[in-house]
């Protein structure tokens, strides 16, 4: 009755969301169910592009070896000789706009991702929003997608200490923060306006994330503090120490980073765009993606603090609604339920958590 889970993502030095979904469905599942887990790495060589033919010919032989009743993959992708899977499938961005990713790996996803959703014994996602996208995109049946929220990790609260980030960093002035990777879907440069409207009352904006050769690079980030990669020991500090958090992303699954600056008290603007409404949930700034929009509303934040003020406890009130716990506690209670299938959209945890 094991179940095995494809840890390909959990071993990447990065961290972006999927990456942090695998790494923490990797430690808490095996914690959920005693025995009822087998955490399947591969080298950390085999991490990114060679993985790909790892996770598509070893991974199912190594499954099969294990005598396992099913493969967990966490990060979007699956070997599709494997009908026995359950895939955790963030979001359908590449078939969405293609134009965000390197050409080669745009054309891998749109070959696979549609086969992997429909021969997926289990099928979990992250949004309402990315459960739309994969029936309209992926051709996905609706009553076979369980969807369930990511969480947030214990560390990231508001008496996180911001100063070995500060130290580490270099960070001597006020700053609002973003954190996402340097990839054209996340609209870095719509921050440009806010930030040279910014510095010149001594703020600084400040992005921490690196860049990923199977996206499309981002240009034109002039005025941006950028801080590439953050070691994640860090993060939780970098949070709490902003005056706000803004995602300008024209596109998301779900957003993960705008809870967790919401558990660390940090007020947050975001897009009106993708899944970010939907996981905001009224406790966000939300405007238009466009650089004078995104500008003029990051701003207004900044100089009001009674708005910050309402915009912290809001957010705050929303992020105690995520955590890990439930999220693995919600991924095991599928898996092992009878068929390990959810049987229709009532199935959601994200509706069973709002």
């Amino acid at each position: 009755m094991r179940i095995a889970i494809d840890a390909r993502a959990a071993v990447r030095p990065e961290l972006g969301g999927v990456e942090r979904w695998a790494r923490e469905l990797c430690t808490r599942l095996p914690a959920v169910r005693p025995g009822g887990y087998v955490v399947v790495r591969p080298p950390a060589a085999l991490a990114h592009r060679a993985g790909h033919a790892w996770e598509q010919a070893v991974l199912p032989v190594r499954a099969r070896r294990l005598g396992v009743r099913t493969l967990l993959c966490p990060a979007n992708l699956a070997p599709l000789a494997s009908r026995r899977t359950a895939v955790v499938v963030h979001d359908a961005s590449v078939l969405r706009n293609d134009g965000w990713y390197s050409g080669a790996y745009a054309a891998w996803l749109r070959l696979v991702l549609g086969a992997i959703v429909r021969r997926a014994e289990t099928l979990i996602t992250v949004s309402e929003f990315s459960r739309r996208e994969l029936v309209t995109l992926a051709g996905a049946d609706p009553g076979r997608i369980a969807v369930i929220p990511g969480g947030v990790d214990e560390r990231f609260r508001p008496a996180a200490d911001p100063e070995p980030a500060r130290c580490a960093l270099g960070l001597a002035r006020p700053y609002v923060l973003c954190v996402a990777s340097h990839t054209a879907r996340k609209n870095l440069a719509a921050l440009v306006p806010a930030a040279r409207a910014l510095a010149a009352d001594g703020i600084d904006v400040v992005l921490a994330g690196g860049h990923r050769p199977q996206f499309a690079r981002e240009h034109r980030l002039d005025g941006l503090r950028v801080l590439g990669a953050v070691a994640d020991d860090l993060l939780p500090g970098l949070y709490a120490g902003a005056l706000a958090f803004a995602l300008p992303s024209r596109y998301e699954g779900f957003g993960l980073p705008v809870i967790e600056a919401m558990a660390a008290g940090t007020p947050v603007v975001a897009a009106n765009a993708g899944a970010l409404p939907e996981t905001c949930a009224g406790a966000a700034a939300l405007t238009e993606p466009e650089g004078d929009a995104f500008a003029a509303a990051l701003t207004a934040l900044v100089a009001d603090e009674s708005e910050r003020a309402r915009l912290r406890a809001a957010g705050l009130e929303r992020a105690a609604g995520f955590s890990w716990g439930a999220t693995a506690r919600a991924v095991d209670a599928l898996l092992f339920s009878p068929g390990g299938a959810a049987p229709g959209p009532s199935r959601s945890g994200w509706r069973r958590r709002r």
